[in-house]
């Protein structure tokens, strides 16, 4: 007897749009999380059309995210989000500096920026992070998808570079959530 087929697709997704330095780390701990459904890496928030990776100045390096908010909700993947990259440092995400590696949330309707100004507020509140969060929050503007070899780079570069991990100190209490 044969069980029938079960459809693992989620029934509703959101996408969330982050930049917290270079892209290639940042992905590679977001798409880990349970209920990311799946991401990509690209480049937001500059003036310049068709940017690239050798030409996108003015631009973050961020990560389109869609995820099931029924296993992840938004606020859980602002808090992992806030504890895998530094949002104290000005344009800079360790031995990465510039605009490029800016922290930066670009929301995509008002109830995520709600959640992104709440979220911000308890994390400076807690006393846990060195220092205030200089994180931008914007509205969403267009993505434009980095070149393939980018796209989950240290999935296929297990060794490559990244200056993103788990900062078990940098949490908020269950309580505030």
């Amino acid at each position: 007897m044969s069980l029938p087929a079960t459809d693992q697709t989620p029934t509703r997704t959101e996408r969330a749009i982050l930049a917290g330095g270079c892209f290639w780390g940042l992905e590679d701990l977001l798409h880990r999380a349970k209920g990311v459904v799946a991401t990509r890496v690209g480049y937001i928030g500059g003036e310049m059309p068709d940017p690239t990776y050798a030409r996108h100045y003015g631009h973050a390096e961020a990560v389109e995210v869609t995820f099931d908010p029924s296993i992840l909700t938004y606020r859980a993947l602002l808090e992992l989000f806030f504890q895998i990259h530094d949002p104290t440092t000005y344009e800079q995400q360790g031995s990465d500096v510039g605009p490029s590696y800016r922290s930066a949330i670009f929301y995509t309707s008002k109830a995520q920026m709600d959640i992104a100004l709440a979220t911000i507020a308890e994390i400076e509140a807690s006393g846990r992070w060195p220092g205030p969060v200089v994180s931008e929050i914007n509205p969403e503007e267009s993505f434009w998808e980095a070149e393939p070899e980018h796209q989950k780079y240290l999935l296929r570069q297990p060794g490559g570079y990244s200056c993103h991990f788990a900062r078990p100190t940098w949490r908020l209490d269950r309580a505030n959530r």
